[in-house]
């Protein structure tokens, strides 16, 4: 029995070991080929795109839509999905929109 566990602590710890080091050449790799590729795109005069400009914010909700959001709120609360505590702050963020 002891031999057959020292077997399997040795074959645990070779994969592990394995497991490491592959995961460290598959790293290194990538950060090469990354490097190739911005070199070669500096070559040819292409660049990353500029970032997108952020996203507009969205129109504030019609009462009609809070309104609906709330009735929604009070029927999961009607339910017990939600406490007491979190209807209260939900039902904040909605009003404060």
């Amino acid at each position: 029995m002891p031999g057959l566990l020292r077997g399997i602590a040795r074959t645990a710890a070779v994969a592990g070991t394995a497991t490491a080091v592959s995961n460290r050449v598959s790293r290194r790799q990538a950060g090469r080929w990354a490097e190739q590729d911005n070199a070669q795109a500096a070559q040819q005069g292409v660049y990353a795109a500029p970032p997108a400009a952020p996203p507009a914010e969205a129109p504030a909700p019609s009462m009609e839509s809070k309104i609906d959001q709330l009735k929604e709120l009070g029927e999961l609360k009607a339910q017990g999905v939600l406490t007491e505590a979190e209807f209260e702050v939900q039902k904040g963020r909605i009003l404060n929109s």
